[in-house]
């Protein structure tokens, strides 16, 4: 199935408007900002739906323990179900690292819809500071 992705406005608003005109992210660009969008917004913080996003900043300050990462898991995986039609989430892994016992490394596994290619998502999230 090849359906073709819709251009969306790129977010966030990386460069800002150019030439009077808002920048647009196409294809699966578009789908990976939108990922991190639901993942790094906190529920209440987006106008008109207080259920938006995964609030993994609220994890911030929080112990690094198993406990923590298969919550963390767990609420990226419901939210991208929930938010994201355009992916079928394979899995979510978080792993922490010796060097940075602090430091989590989320990796998100996922199919585009619209295509059925395997994609993922990483991203790093100290749990000590908000930066």
């Amino acid at each position: 199935m090849n359906v073709p992705v819709p251009r969306l406005i790129s977010w966030p608003l990386l460069g800002g408007i150019q030439h009077g005109r808002l920048p647009y992210s196409e294809h699966d660009r578009s789908i990976r900002e939108v990922m991190l969008n639901i993942l790094l917004t906190r529920p209440g913080e987006r106008l008109m739906r207080p259920d938006f996003g995964a609030g993994l900043l609220d994890f911030v300050h929080q112990p690094n323990t198993e406990t923590t990462r298969a919550l963390m898991a767990r609420v990226v995986r419901k939210s991208l179900e929930r938010w994201e039609p355009r992916v079928v989430v394979e899995g979510v892994d978080v792993q922490t690292t010796r060097e940075r016992l602090s430091e989590v490394h989320l990796t998100v596994r996922y199919r585009l819809r619209h295509s059925d290619a395997p994609q993922s998502l990483a991203l790093a999230l100290d749990l000590n500071q908000l930066t």
